[in-house]
């Protein structure tokens, strides 16, 4: 069983679609712990609802971000493990976090990357006049949003699209393909292959 660590900064709409494939048995793996960099993010209600172990590390506590992340790295090895999510985390990750958990390490994001990396990318691609968005699971490198691609899943932009509508129904996308990715990993399916990702 692969122990999953979920970092949050919101609502945690993803980390509760992973806990409820895990749940299911949709996916051989389980929540281990949560972490959040804020305190009020809804996302640790979820955590306590379900008994996962939570823990809040919030920056401007530390002096730097590689003694924040020493915290981080801390807690997800007391629990084992073995995949990191990053499910809405609002910060760029460290060398210390990539330096313990390269290849193992998977971030979801609101857009069909290389296009649009970043925040606000659902205006972003409003703005731009495309006509097909989506989400994207990768591994995550040192880069905003720049490591190996996973899968991606599309969604049609409509006449007249708004952000809220266009995110929302990324949103639904994004909660099937993020458990299938951890699924994936979980079975040792996935294998880095400089810039590709081979799915065996």
């Amino acid at each position: 069983m692969l122990n999953l660590g979920v970092l949050i900064s919101g609502r945690g709409s993803n980390l509760q679609a992973i806990i409820d494939a895990c749940e299911k048995g949709g996916i051989p793996a389980k929540v281990a712990v949560v972490i959040s960099n804020k305190p009020d993010a809804f996302g640790l209600e979820r955590a306590k609802k379900h008994d996962i172990p939570a823990a809040v590390f919030d920056p401007k506590q530390y002096p730097d971000k590689n003694t924040y992340e020493l915290e981080i790295v801390k807690t997800l090895k007391q629990h084992k493990v073995g995949l990191v999510c990053l499910a809405g985390y609002m910060r760029i990750v460290g060398e210390v976090l990539l330096e313990h958990y390269q290849g193992k390490m998977i971030n979801i994001h609101p857009a069909l990357l290389p296009a649009f990396p970043g925040l606000h990318v659902q205006q972003a691609a409003l703005d731009h006049g495309v006509k097909v968005s989506g989400a994207t699971v990768h591994f995550v490198d040192e880069g905003c949003d720049t490591g190996p691609i996973i899968c991606q899943a599309a969604v049609p932009v409509k006449e007249g699209d708004t952000e809220e509508a266009l995110s929302a129904r990324i949103l639904e996308q994004e909660h099937k393909i993020y458990p299938q990715a951890i699924k994936l990993f979980a079975e040792g399916r996935l294998k880095i292959e400089g810039r590709k990702v081979r799915i065996k």
